[in-house]
């Protein structure tokens, strides 16, 4: 009978005879994709001297950064100044049956604006001013390095990143208002989206007794002997503020939605990022986690939002006295709520201005200097990052204040605040979010050195393959040792981009190094090449590679173009 010391034994030797025959490198392909979210939250700070101006040359120590008046750690920090006209890149070009290749230039893409219209709320004489600024400032400003999209909130004639001028223009010819369908009877009482969430979710019962007067009125409810059917009155005021409510919150989800998916459309582009936000405002009122998500996304992108209130100079309406059941007594108090609703509504372009470092344009009617201004990024953007230590995942909101130990005669625009999550997340969702931030970018990270070669070959006037062949520079690496070999495992990930930066494919490769002694040093001399092959069409390309160790957390990453014929 074997004993159990003896089992032991076995399955020890076992165990160590399959770990010597283990390959001492081994990979595994497979598709990439860049979708995580994690707890990691990033501040975009801009700071500015007394004449306005952003200024860099702070460093990490200089700042602080408190959640809920407690001091955080700072985590994460980087210094993003606004780049200038995107350089000629060496691009080679060459095929499998020729051994020297020919050398082009491409000018790469080195800042995407995206433009969002609020067809939803803008009235059309707001609409066609912006509009024509637009076309003015695009006509004179746009260089060959920017690609343009024009969204709406309406999702009604979209435009896709391009730098075709005719068909940016064409685009915004195309705008015009595009509210959501209301009715169109004379609303009894009198309402409006913020009064009704004042109503039936914060229980103000000022602007309930006004609504009440108001459907006294409207519902002639008085006669000769006095008042009759207050309860009567006060159901139409509740299921008019109801009825506002949700279509309120309808109008306010739909335009989030198309915001967020606009900051993730431009996640996915390399280089400078901007959205300008073109509205009068909108209100979000039981939406706000959904705003502090969309400045998560953009912050962690690099993604600016400027905004531009295309209203002009703030002029508050009065009530429309032509209605039929206007009410005078009510009117003071309804005025007040209309002012209140319109600060609030231009507070949303504010807010996702200073939480991403982006520029709010507002009370000028000049809104071709308004998208100049809005359209350029600031000239120096501090990023800081770090992890809420004991982050309770129940959504609460948490205040956040930057300062500067030595701030004198500077001021600081940063983001306000954050929503907690709702759920845990973990280290691989870090690190694959770490991965795609650099491969989004078009900065060369040289953590771990690398070099690429790239090489095609064409089997017909439509069809080509692409090689991508990256050397990478082991020295820098910490290895580990595991039952006497040394271990380390790279992520390699391979992206394809076309001309206008859009992403087309790419390719995420796991390699395991398990190196005995004997070799070790010879591998470290030598280095290893990684390889990646794309099927594509002719045409012109962006290769981004991105290398990332798991046990020194070192990156680099590394940028080429190519042109096929």
């Amino acid at each position: 009978m074997l004993t159990a010391r003896f089992i032991v034994c076995l399955l020890a030797s076992i165990q160590l005879g399959v770990a010597q025959n283990e390959p001492e490198i081994s990979s595994h392909d497979a598709p990439t994709t860049f979708t995580s979210k994690v707890n990691l939250v990033v501040v975009p700070v801009v700071v500015r001297d007394h004449d306005g101006k952003a200024i860099g040359g702070l460093k990490q120590e200089d700042f602080l950064l408190f959640d809920k008046g407690k001091p955080q750690t700072i985590s994460k920090f980087s210094l993003e100044a606004a780049a200038g006209d995107q350089p000629r890149m060496d691009a080679a070009t060459g095929n499998a049956s020729a051994i020297n290749s020919n050398v082009a230039e491409l000018t790469l893409p080195s800042r995407y604006l995206l433009y969002l219209f609020d067809d939803v709320h803008l009235e059309f004489g707001d609409l066609a001013q912006a509009r024509a600024a637009a076309l003015k400032y695009l006509a004179a400003s746009l260089g060959s390095g920017d690609r343009v999209a024009v969204f709406t909130t309406s999702g009604q004639g979209m435009l896709d990143f391009t730098d075709d001028r005719e068909k940016i223009r064409q685009a915004l010819l195309r705008l015009q208002p595009r509210p959501i369908a209301r009715s169109s009877s004379v609303d009894c009482p009198e309402m409006t989206y913020y009064m009704g969430d004042l109503i039936q979710n914060r229980n103000d019962t000022q602007a309930l007794d006004a609504a009440i007067q108001d459907a006294i009125v409207c519902g002639n409810l008085v006669t000769v002997a006095g008042m009759k059917g207050p309860s009567q009155a006060e159901q139409m005021a509740r299921a008019a503020a109801s009825r506002w409510v949700i279509q309120g919150d309808a109008e306010a989800r739909i335009a989030l939605s198309v915001l967020k998916n606009a900051v993730l459309r431009l996640t996915n582009m390399p280089g400078q990022r901007t959205l300008v936000l073109v509205s009068p405002g909108f209100l979000v009122m039981n939406l706000r986690t959904d705003e502090s998500d969309i400045l998560d996304r953009a912050g962690r992108a690099g993604v600016t939002i400027s905004a531009i209130n295309a209203r002009g100079l703030y002029a508050s309406p009065a009530g429309d006295i032509a209605n039929p059941f206007h009410n005078s007594q009510t009117e003071f108090i309804k005025e007040r709520y209309r002012r209140d609703s319109d600060l609030a509504a231009e507070d949303l372009l504010a807010e996702v201005a200073s939480g991403t470092g982006g520029t709010f344009y507002h009370n000028s009617n000049d809104l071709h200097r308004g998208f100049e201004r809005t359209s350029n990024a600031p000239e120096f953007r501090y990023l800081l990052g770090f992890s809420p230590q004991s982050l309770k995942n129940d959504g609460s909101f948490h205040a956040l204040k930057v300062t500067l130990k030595d701030g004198k005669g500077l001021s600081l625009q940063a983001r306000r605040g954050y929503y907690a999550p709702r759920h845990e997340t973990n280290a691989a969702e870090e690190v694959k979010e770490e991965i795609r931030q650099a491969m989004f970018s078009r900065e060369d990270l040289l953590g771990i050195g690398m070099d690429l070669e790239t090489q095609f070959f064409k089997p017909s006037d439509e069809k080509a393959k692409l090689s991508v062949l990256a050397r990478v520079d082991l020295k820098p690496l910490h290895f580990r040792k595991v039952d006497g070999r040394n271990h380390d495992i790279l992520t390699v990930v391979w992206g394809v981009f076309d001309r206008n930066g859009n992403w087309i494919t790419g390719i995420s490769k796991t390699v395991e190094m398990r190196l005995r002694d004997d070799t070790f040093a010879a591998t470290l001399a030598s280095g290893i090449t990684l390889k990646s092959s794309f099927d594509l069409t002719p045409g012109s390309f962006v290769i981004r590679v991105v290398v990332r160790d798991s046990e020194a957390q070192l990156m680099a990453a590394r940028s080429g173009a190519i042109e096929i014929p």
